[in-house]
Parts: C-alpha cells; structure tokens; sequence
C-alpha cells in the first residue's frame, strides 16, 4: 500500500530526512515518534504529496507521488489518503456536518450516501448530535475529533495522523485511537500515527523512531 525508499528532505544544509525507507501493507499501523523537529509532520507531509523531496520515491497503491504532477496528486490525496492534521484545518464558514461531508462532494457521492457516511463518523466520535454547529461552537478537542471523522469518511487506502490526540482528554483520546485502530485494520487501509504520547504509540502494530532523518525500532 506505501512503499518509501531513498527519502531525502533538507532544510537549507540541514538534513531533516536522509535516505528514509519504509514499508507497510493494507492493514499494517505503524506510528512514529521522535523528538520536536525531528521532521515527523515532514515526513507525512512528503508522504501525502504537499511537500516535495529532493530525492526518494513514494508509491501509494503503486503510484510514485513525488513524480506526478500536482493535479494527479492532488487526485490521489482526494481518493487515496485520509489525513489528520494537527492544526485540524476545519473550515470556519461550514457545520460540522459540511466539513466532515467535504471529501465525499469533491468525489462525487450521492445525497444519501453522505448523510449516511457522515452521521456514521460524527457518531464515533462522539459528536453525532452536533452535525449542525459551526466550528466556532466547539471546543480544541472537539474541532480534532471533527478532523479525524472527515479524514476517515470517504475510507481512504492510506490514513496519516498527526498528533491526533494533543488537544483531548484521556477518555476521548482513547475513543479515537481506538477508532483509528479499528478503522485502518477493519477496512485493509495502512495507517502512520506521529505521536509524542507512548500510550498513543501504543494502540499501533508497531513502533518506529525518527532519528537523524532515519526510521528506526523504538
């Protein structure tokens, strides 16, 4: 589902991934921890197509999207990926239910099969009665749960977090990954969790370090 190999990032003359590899299958979850501006947001950043390497591949259900062209990878994150960003990117002027909705308008699904998809995610994440608030209503966590329901409504192949617990209590953070957990394994996506938190880094199949621009065990 991903396969990474020769990944290489720099900042001016400073390396922040260097010769990265990496791979994972549908239903494999992975999360990678590493110090603050170890390059962990980069790396899924490269991942998704919104940074560029300098060097490397990266094949999503094998297409190299660091060698297409910004319209194919844009069509890619819209169909392949689900990602959580850590500053959440809800957009101001839509409900709840728009913003999670927002990824099956642009691929083209009925009516119906929104409704149902959206009220299916908001559920989980425990804001089933709140479809028609206005992000300015809710809470830091509730806006992450928000991001977390929209990256998984259209069932991507690919899932990517970003520090998708920092604003949550422990309950609701443990609903979420749990939520992740049994998404990415119940419908064979392949999932990357980046994490400070090691109970978070827990809930994964395994654990990798960013070191030094590297993959490593933790």
């Amino acid at each position: 589902m991903l396969s990474i190999s020769g990944l290489t990032r720099r900042f001016g003359a400073r390396p922040i991934i260097e010769d990265l590899a990496l791979d994972l299958g549908a239903g494999e979850y992975t999360a990678v921890v590493g110090e603050s501006g170890a390059g962990k947001s980069t790396l899924l950043n490269l991942i998704a197509g919104l940074d560029l390497p300098e060097r490397g591949q990266i094949h999503i259900d094998g297409t190299d999207i660091a060698a297409v062209d910004e319209d194919a990878r844009t069509r890619l994150r819209r169909t392949k990926v689900g990602f959580v960003f850590q500053a959440f990117h809800i957009l101001p002027h839509l409900t709840l239910a728009q913003n999670v909705e927002l990824p099956l308008v642009l691929l083209g699904a009925g009516p119906a099969e929104r409704a149902a998809r959206v009220q299916e995610l908001l559920a989980a994440v425990g804001l089933g009665e709140r479809g028609a608030s206005l992000p300015r209503e809710l809470s830091g966590g509730e806006l992450q749960r928000v991001a977390v329901a929209r990256a998984l409504v259209h069932r991507p192949a690919l899932v990517l977090a970003d520090e998708p617990t920092g604003n949550l209590d422990p309950d609701t953070a443990d609903r979420v990954l749990g939520l992740l957990a049994r998404t990415i394994k119940a419908r064979g996506a392949a999932g990357i969790l980046v994490t400070h938190s090691e109970h978070a880094a827990g809930t994964a199949d395994r654990v990798l370090r960013l070191d030094h621009g590297r993959l490593v065990p933790a």
